[in-house]
């Protein structure tokens, strides 16, 4: 699974942007609060990034930070919540704003994300509310901005239960997914272990 990329920013549009890693094109999907994170084309930059696979496609989306990387996994776990819905809530609402209003049930402020209709966006925060608590803001990962690239504590739980899955032969798509949903049953703060062990049985079922 690609985690993270760190390279040069090499050419941007509405949405999406192309990260130059040693001379390998990366296109990555954006949320318009990362695209405006990143800087100018030609600087270096470093995006976390998660791995979407269905039958008809696959995309590697980008984040400027793993914050918001989390809350776009907890996100796709709403049923009718896909990786567009997700990144256009990104847009309208930062992870300190989307985490206040499903703590507080606020299903109008995430209604302001484009395709995001009142149903939807009540379901959202009613499935997020107990998990928001524990769920990062913008500034809560640890990283630091310096010019255009953003610079973030490496590794994590949830990288090295995908690597544990990853080496027991599941296929990347698949132990991604597992770690994901595993991760939003299991909450933010859940150790390699536990995981490891949920991811597994979501991955072998």
């Amino acid at each position: 699974m690609i985690a993270k990329l760190k390279g040069l920013l090499d050419e941007t549009g509405t949405d999406w942007a192309i990260i130059d890693v040693q001379g390998v094109g990366y296109l990555v999907h954006c949320s318009a609060r990362t695209l405006s994170a990143l800087g100018n084309v030609g600087e270096g930059v470093t995006v976390f990034t998660d791995l979407q696979v269905s039958e008809n496609d696959m995309r590697l989306l980008g984040f400027a930070t793993s914050a918001e990387r989390d809350w776009f996994r907890l996100l796709t776990l709403v049923q009718g919540v896909g990786s567009k819905v997700a990144l256009a809530i990104l847009s309208a609402l930062s992870a300190d704003e989307l985490r206040a209003a499903c703590a507080a049930g606020d299903a109008a402020m995430v209604a302001r994300a484009n395709g995001v209709g009142p149903k939807l966006a009540g379901r959202i925060v009613n499935e997020l509310k107990e998990k928001a608590g524990g769920m990062p803001g913008g500034g809560a990962l640890g990283g630091a901005a310096m010019g255009g690239m953003v610079i973030h504590q490496a590794g994590s739980a949830s990288a090295d239960a995908v690597s544990a899955l990853e080496n027991l032969g599941f296929k990347p798509a698949v132990a991604a997914s597992a770690v994901a949903h595993a991760q939003g049953e299991l909450g933010e703060d859940a150790g390699l272990n536990d995981l490891v062990r949920v991811a597994l049985k979501r991955a072998a079922g």
